[in-house]
């Protein structure tokens, strides 16, 4: 995980006592709030959808609604891939493991490396409980804590969509600038319920 992270233990461990210095620093934006029938239309529209799956997806346990929600994308002649990052969850490999379970084909999942060039190729990029691990900030804002760390670049897609239950930090206790970008839409909630809303409209 430290290697997944470009930090050593000691810094993984003595890190919190910069978060309080990373909080002061002045974002600029404002957070745009859609519902799930919003954020239908923009994925009825895309034709190509990249999923970045975080601890909020455990959480939720929503990734056989995400499986549906893929099989309906794919109906819809729509490519959908998956985002990994070696540390999103709580262990390496937490999120292969979910969607292994929901019967996710491996096929479709990206590690960062693979999938960073290609991001800014996407119409849309689904951010499931994700944080830190799409944290703009590790590449752009040097006084952050997590400055230097290797994140998923969801930012350069062309739409940015976050299921979050709230505008609360991460793991690493570090605002997420991404939430304010003018491409990047929000929808506060269980990921369950959301992607089960998105779902029944495309039912519909």
């Amino acid at each position: 995980m430290c290697k997944g992270m470009n930090r050593t233990l000691w810094h993984v461990m003595t890190s919190g006592l910069k978060v309080q210095e990373a909080m002061q620093m002045k974002l600029e934006g404002e957070v745009k709030a859609i519902n799930p029938d919003d954020a239908y239309y923009l994925l009825e529209a895309a034709r190509s959808v990249v999923v970045v799956p975080g601890y909020g997806l455990a959480v939720a346990q929503a990734q056989h609604a995400l499986k549906e929600l893929q099989e309906l994308l794919e109906a819809n002649d729509t490519l959908v891939s998956y985002a990994i990052h070696p540390v999103a969850g709580r262990m390496p490999g937490h999120m292969n493991v979910l969607l292994a379970e929901a019967d996710v084909s491996y096929e479709q999942l990206f590690e960062m490396d693979d999938i960073n060039p290609r991001m800014a190729s996407f119409d849309v990029a689904v951010i499931i409980g994700a944080n830190d691990v799409v944290n703009p900030a590790a590449r752009e804002m040097a006084g952050s804590p997590i400055y230097g760390m290797p994140v998923i670049h969801a930012d350069e897609a062309r739409n940015v969509l976050v299921l979050k239950r709230s505008m609360a930090t991460g793991f690493a206790g570090v605002e997420n600038p991404l939430f304010l970008k003018p491409n990047c839409s929000m929808i506060f909630g269980d990921a369950k319920e959301t992607l089960g809303a998105i779902i029944r409209q495309f039912s519909d």
